[in-house]
């Protein structure tokens, strides 16, 4: 038998405003508006010795949040990445600030729950 594969997953959520600059114009995107945000970090493998776990869901948990803080009540745009912040755009930034501290990581979602929106991106 192959040794189990498990997949842990932390969740944040933060607000924000954005516009799309680059939308046609008279389009609504290009107004700013903002959101609620969740996002959710999955880390995929083998449980570890000694303890047993796939990861630390302490130290993922932390670091999630902290991109998060970063980005809560600020004008998207303004963050360097993010000058269109789409959900896809915002998909990368995470994964990019979760990438080198897990290894594991194979899956990144945002979403705007409140208009049942959201994006997923296979790490």
């Amino acid at each position: 038998m192959t040794d189990p594969v498990f997949e842990i997953t932390k969740a944040a959520a933060f607000d924000a405003a954005h516009r799309l600059p680059a939308h046609p114009d008279g389009s609504p995107y290009t107004q700013l508006h903002g959101h609620s945000f969740r996002v959710e970090a999955t880390v995929r493998g083998a449980a570890n010795p000694p303890v047993g776990w796939v990861a630390d869901l302490g130290a993922l948990d932390a670091a999630l949040r902290d991109i998060a803080a970063k980005l809560d009540h600020t004008l998207l745009n303004d963050t360097p990445g993010l000058e269109s912040p789409t959900l896809e755009a915002l998909c990368l930034h995470f994964a990019g600030g979760l990438r080198d501290r897990f290894p594991g990581l194979c899956r990144i979602a945002v979403s705007r729950p409140s208009v049942g929106e959201s994006c997923a991106l296979a790490v």
